[in-house]
């Protein structure tokens, strides 16, 4: 399946300025900070995947749009990974929440926490 073009080039410019590379994965386009995935654009309106803190997953989870991510149906990809509907990120500032989120998770596993 074919990512959402226009969804990735928000996702490139919002983490510009970082080190990141561009891998196909999970069926769509994920974007590795560091060599490690922090997000995945994909098509057919599942949008975006994210990796979060697994300690504010709950609350991530409260968020409009957002839902246990899965690998298949019925398979929970587990806490931290969390799919975000193309709905949700209409609006810059909706996309720039995720990737606060997830460079956030990506700093604490930086400093090993």
């Amino acid at each position: 399946m074919a990512h959402d073009a226009e969804l990735a080039e928000r996702v490139r410019t919002a983490l510009s300025g970082r080190d990141v590379r561009e891998v196909r994965m999970f069926g769509g386009l994920a974007f590795m900070v560091d060599e490690k995935m922090v997000a995945c654009v994909s098509g057919g309106g599942g949008a975006l995947l994210v990796r979060v803190s697994r300690s504010r997953d709950a609350e991530y989870l409260g968020v409009p749009g957002a839902r246990r991510a899965e690998m298949g149906r019925g398979r929970s990809m587990g806490e931290g990974w969390i799919a975000v509907d193309d709905e949700a990120l209409a609006g810059d500032h909706d996309l720039q929440f995720w990737v606060d989120a997830v460079l956030a998770h990506h700093a604490e596993q930086a400093a090993g926490r």
